[in-house]
């Protein structure tokens, strides 16, 4: 484990050392060193491509530059996730005027490379508070939809099912079911941390308890301000931050380690679940 005093640790590193470490690095080339089969769930939000002021990286490439970049992070993952691991992506739809569907691209790259898509979440950010970005006003001529919603799209590696303990299963009935609905309503987080676009941790605590169980490893290659691994850590998971920025890994190496494991929570006779109607 690193202590505050310890530097990052460098992109090349003896695969014994993988597990519970900030890597500083280029995400493709650190998940080369770690081992195959390795990793349980990796929860990420890519640079979306739109020149965002990143620490450590230049958010403006060529569009099928980009794309053809990410799918090396892709192939990468691919390897070092067990069968059954999951992959859940943040992403939105990019632009209003010149609206480009980054989503469906991304989704369509990762099912070329053999993932499984196992579902969509719509993300509901509520923040419609200061909008401007009307198009043509009260006119069908060209009038824009503005999301206030993002996509986390959910996929596996080479099975549906996650072998694990049920001992280590972490997930109260309530949440479960609460959690099986793909809308969730969730604030953006609002302490920036230096960073652009951090997670609220309240999304992140919902995949990795709906998604991994206890010991999994949780990674994420672009580990920005450190939410995920903070929360892996504290629900009782390991973690791999990976992030390009000395910055980040800073930032996110002290809020790691004044994080403690939160103790399990305690839950009552498993209820029966409630009956919904299907519509098939």
């Amino acid at each position: 484990m690193l202590t505050e005093n310890e530097p990052p640790t460098s992109g090349r590193r003896p695969t014994e050392d993988w597990r519970d470490q900030v890597i500083e690095g280029d995400a493709r080339e650190v998940l080369a060193t770690l081992p195959s089969g390795s990793v349980h769930l990796a929860v990420t939000s890519p640079p979306y491509n739109l020149g965002i002021p990143y620490q450590g990286y230049s958010d403006d490439l060529a569009y099928g530059q980009y794309l053809a970049w990410l799918k090396e992070v892709w192939t990468e993952l691919q390897r070092v996730l067990v069968v059954g691991g999951r992959f859940a992506l943040n992403v939105a739809p990019t632009s209003i005027k010149d609206f480009r569907p980054i989503h469906h691209d991304l989704s369509r790259g990762l099912r070329d490379l053999g993932f499984i898509m196992r579902t969509e979440i719509i993300w509901y950010k509520q923040t419609m508070g200061r909008r401007t970005a009307w198009g043509s006003w009260r006119s069908p001529s060209n009038p824009h939809i503005v999301p206030s919603w993002e996509y986390v799209l959910v996929f596996a590696k080479g099975s549906w099912r996650l072998d694990g303990d049920r001992a280590e299963a972490d997930i109260s009935a309530r949440d479960f079911e609460k959690f099986s609905d793909g809308f969730w309503a969730i604030p953006p987080e609002r302490r920036r941390n230096g960073h652009p676009a951090p997670f609220p941790e309240l999304l992140i605590e919902r995949i990795v308890k709906f998604y991994s169980y206890r010991q999994n490893v949780v990674l994420d290659m672009f580990g920005g301000t450190g939410t995920v691994a903070v929360v892996a850590k504290r629900l009782g998971r390991h973690y791999v931050y990976i992030d390009r920025s000395p910055e980040y890994c800073l930032g996110a190496r002290r809020r790691i380690a004044s994080t403690a494991p939160a103790p399990p929570e305690e839950e009552g006779p498993r209820a029966a679940p409630r009956r919904h109607a299907v519509r098939r």
